[in-house]
């Protein structure tokens, strides 16, 4: 067990950790182990640090969503995905998700598109587009509606085809 000074400074190193971004509670425990802090040091700090308002599993939750949709572009299952991987609790991946609809899902990956085509890959095949968003963590049906809405604005965009005779 640490000596009270070990408690204060891990706390003192949590929030500064927590000054620089969010975390969920996982992330800031791995890093703080990874400083080689004690179990009951951290324990204690990100009690205190919870307590103080400093750590808000919730909280922080949804602000990735917000950030990570908007910025990056991501769907619900890599935005699941990726705070899974930074430890978040079940329950504050489930809020946070909550309060995205699948109409939210359909805005952000018609922006994915039109980036998409703005750029270098306007040209690219519907297969690869739809590998893209998959890989942004759009659900198939969001896919399926999305590449529905290139086809048919790339039948409004071609030249009007002559008429058989």
């Amino acid at each position: 067990m640490g000596s009270s000074s070990d408690r204060l400074s891990c706390h003192q190193r949590a929030v500064r950790i927590l000054a620089g971004r969010a975390h969920v509670r996982a992330e800031l425990a791995h890093k703080l182990t990874a400083r080689g802090y004690e179990a009951a040091a951290i324990e204690e700090a990100l009690d205190r640090c919870a307590a103080q308002g400093y750590l808000d599993e919730e909280a922080t939750a949804r602000a990735f969503v917000a950030e990570a949709s908007a910025r990056r572009g991501w769907g619900r299952s890599k935005l699941r995905a990726e705070l899974a991987r930074r430890g978040a609790a079940a329950a504050a991946i489930a809020a946070a998700l909550a309060a995205l609809g699948e109409e939210d899902d359909m805005a952000r990956a018609r922006e994915v598109v039109a980036r998409w085509r703005r750029g270098a890959n306007a040209r690219g095949r519907v297969e690869a587009l739809a590998r893209h968003l998959d890989r942004k963590g759009f659900s198939r049906r969001v896919i399926v509606a999305v590449l529905a809405d290139v086809a048919d604005a790339q039948r409004l965009d071609a030249p009007d085809a002559e008429p058989a005779d």
